[in-house]
């Protein structure tokens, strides 16, 4: 603690975190005074998306994403682990300190690989890991109407109208039909004379 060089560099480190801390909150502040405020039910909705939200938040979620997300986790720590050893492991003075020490690691890390193994055996065997392809049925209903009926009506020839045309055709009628109308036609009271 005498040491003035020791409190500067961690004095050094303290300003590059206040400094960091003042930069994070002037940009949050300046967003905040200098970005545009037009508050309206869209924007207040809950998403922007123009999907309007239906049912609740909780929706069923298949747990084989889970056991999926559990079996990455156990590789992603494996690696955690198996990257030091292998370090440490390769560093030729260690092993020539002492030939035990390599011997040792590697029966180490047999053992832990062995038991990351078996459980991805087991997972893989119990099925846990792997997705259930749907198999495609069709559907029938037993009705009274025979196959050759539907055949009958699939290949006949139908006659077919542009749609939009039709529409035209009927606004220009029914504006030639109704007289013209006042949009807004006020009513007012008489005063009662009692």
């Amino acid at each position: 603690m005498d040491d003035p060089g020791q409190i500067s560099e961690y004095g050094k480190i303290l300003m590059m975190a206040i400094i960091g801390f003042i930069l994070v909150s002037a940009t949050i502040f300046l967003a905040r005074v200098l970005s545009p405020k037009n508050p309206n039910p869209i924007k207040l909705s809950t998403y922007e998306c123009g999907e309007d939200t239906t049912g609740t938040s909780w929706v069923q979620f298949n747990p084989r994403f889970y056991v999926i997300a559990l079996v990455f986790l156990l590789f992603d720590v494996e690696l955690i682990f198996i990257f030091p050893w292998a370090t440490v492991f390769g560093q030729a003075e260690l092993n020539a300190a002492d030939a035990r020490w390599g011997w040792f690691t590697l029966i180490e890390m047999a053992i832990f690989l062995g038991v990351l193994i078996v459980g991805l055996i087991y997972v893989w065997k119990s099925g846990d890991i792997s997705w259930i392809k749907p198999t495609h049925k069709k559907l029938t209903v037993a009705v009274g109407i025979p196959a050759s009926a539907y055949d009958a009506l699939n290949q006949k020839a139908y006659a077919l109208r542009d749609y939009k045309e039709q529409e035209i055709k009927e606004e220009l009628a029914e504006k030639a039909a109704s007289p013209v109308k006042i949009g807004f036609k006020p009513k007012f009271k008489k005063p009662s004379t009692e």
